[in-house]
Protein backbone atom coordinates (compact mmCIF):
# COMPACT_ATOMS: atom_id res chain seq x y z
CA UNK A 1 0.00 0.00 0.00
CA UNK A 2 1.43 3.10 -1.41
CA UNK A 3 0.78 6.80 -0.76
CA UNK A 4 -1.43 8.81 -2.53
CA UNK A 5 -0.04 10.43 -5.90
CA UNK A 6 -0.95 13.51 -7.55
CA UNK A 7 -4.44 11.98 -9.49
CA UNK A 8 -5.35 10.73 -6.07
CA UNK A 9 -5.23 14.18 -4.37
CA UNK A 10 -6.88 15.59 -7.05
CA UNK A 11 -9.91 13.71 -7.32
CA UNK A 12 -10.44 14.33 -3.85
CA UNK A 13 -9.81 17.90 -3.41
CA UNK A 14 -13.10 18.00 -6.49
CA UNK A 15 -15.16 15.17 -4.00
CA UNK A 16 -14.53 17.66 -1.42
CA UNK A 17 -15.43 20.83 -3.22
CA UNK A 18 -18.53 19.42 -4.73
CA UNK A 19 -19.63 18.04 -1.27
CA UNK A 20 -18.83 21.31 0.90
CA UNK A 21 -19.20 23.96 -2.00
CA UNK A 22 -16.37 26.34 -2.59
CA UNK A 23 -17.39 29.05 0.26
CA UNK A 24 -16.91 26.36 2.95
CA UNK A 25 -13.59 25.03 2.77
CA UNK A 26 -11.98 28.20 3.92
CA UNK A 27 -13.82 27.58 7.26
CA UNK A 28 -13.55 23.96 7.23
CA UNK A 29 -9.88 24.76 7.01
CA UNK A 30 -9.63 26.91 9.54
CA UNK A 31 -11.11 24.67 11.84
CA UNK A 32 -8.97 22.06 11.24
CA UNK A 33 -6.01 24.22 11.66
CA UNK A 34 -7.41 25.57 15.24
CA UNK A 35 -8.00 22.42 16.24
CA UNK A 36 -4.14 21.00 15.61
CA UNK A 37 -3.36 23.80 17.34
CA UNK A 38 -5.19 22.94 20.39
CA UNK A 39 -3.86 19.39 20.09
CA UNK A 40 -0.16 20.09 19.99
CA UNK A 41 -1.01 22.47 22.91
CA UNK A 42 -1.93 19.87 24.71
CA UNK A 43 0.41 17.24 24.26
CA UNK A 44 2.91 20.04 24.74
CA UNK A 45 1.48 20.26 28.37
CA UNK A 46 1.57 17.05 28.79
CA UNK A 47 5.29 16.38 28.22
CA UNK A 48 6.04 19.18 30.73
CA UNK A 49 3.69 17.58 33.48
CA UNK A 50 6.12 14.34 32.75
CA UNK A 51 9.42 16.20 32.26
CA UNK A 52 8.57 17.78 35.44
CA UNK A 53 7.39 14.67 37.40
CA UNK A 54 10.79 12.65 36.20
CA UNK A 55 13.01 15.74 37.58
CA UNK A 56 12.76 15.32 41.04
CA UNK A 57 13.01 11.40 40.55
CA UNK A 58 16.33 12.20 38.81
CA UNK A 59 17.42 14.32 41.72
CA UNK A 60 16.87 11.88 44.06
CA UNK A 61 18.78 9.10 42.60
CA UNK A 62 21.95 11.11 41.83
CA UNK A 63 21.50 12.07 45.68
CA UNK A 64 21.53 8.76 46.52
CA UNK A 65 24.37 7.82 44.19
CA UNK A 66 27.05 10.23 46.06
Amino acid sequence: MGFLGGQELIIILIIVILLFGAKKIPELAKGLGTGIKEFKKASNEVEKQISTKDEPEKKEKEGADS
